[in-house]
């Protein structure tokens, strides 16, 4: 079985579904990227995986339960959505905190060693103090990062994590991602359209089309680059506007 399953699923708000049939799997140990251009619901995507919303047809399984339902324990998963979402009047270990503090009955001496073990973890040992308002924007996501760590989660949900980011800095956070996927062995899902990171750290990856709404490419993003037989996901990855030659 895998680690995240999405069979038939139609997605919208109440009216006729901006995205239909969507398919696709997720397996453990992998890096595994959602993708497409402006619009075409990625977000959304995400959103439903992490049970935030339902779908209105089919089938979404992360762990072999659907995220939507009533939950017991501690979630399979943490995320970090795209600005960080920090809170801005808790220091960087309150933040961590925050999920320890919810979801397990661990004294505060416990709960701060652990805030402090996962800061050391994305590089941010000795900030445990400092409030997001005093730091980088990429300090932010390796915050929020660390944050969504916090419960040792078997699955890493990522919405753009490289947005807005330099490009140092964006490379940066993809060893990073790198490096909690290879030693920590946590599986990562991330929403992006940074093209450069996709193809460095992502093994396999899902594109959807706002036109077609849904999906039209799963696979690997290099193949899909080289050798999809779908126009519309070659530009897309060769970054070529719709009128431009494909060769």
């Amino acid at each position: 079985m895998a680690l995240i399953e999405v069979r038939g699923v139609d997605i919208g708000f109440g009216g006729p579904p901006i995205l239909t049939a969507v398919d696709f799997d997720v397996d453990d140990g992998e890096i595994f990227a959602i993708l497409g251009g402006s619009g075409c619901g990625k977000s959304t995507v995400l959103r439903h995986l992490i049970g935030l919303q339902a779908p209105q047809a089919g089938r979404i399984r992360v762990k072999g339960s659907d995220p939507a339902a009533p939950r017991d324990g501690v979630p399979p998963f943490g995320v970090m959505f795209q600005s960080g979402a920090l809170f801005g009047s808790l220091t960087l270990a309150q933040n961590i905190a925050l999920p320890l503090q919810e979801w397990t009955d661990l004294d505060p001496a416990s709960i701060e060693a652990i805030a402090a073990a996962r800061l050391r973890l994305v590089a941010l040992d000795g900030y445990e103090n400092h409030l997001p308002s005093e730091i980088s924007g990429g300090m932010k996501k390796r915050a929020g990062i660390a944050r969504a760590l916090a419960l040792e989660p078997a699955i890493l949900f990522l919405d753009e994590p490289s947005a807005g980011l330099d490009p140092v800095t964006a490379v940066e956070l993809d060893e990073l991602l790198l490096d909690l996927n290879q030693n920590l062995g946590v599986s990562i899902v991330l929403v992006t359209h940074e093209l450069d990171s996709l193809f460095k750290i992502a093994g396999r990856c899902v594109m959807l089309d706002r036109e077609a709404a849904g999906v039209i490419a799963t696979g690997n993003p290099l193949a899909l680059r080289d050798d999809s037989p779908d126009p519309r996901v070659r530009r897309f990855f060769n970054r070529q506007p719709s009128g431009a030659a494909l060769s």
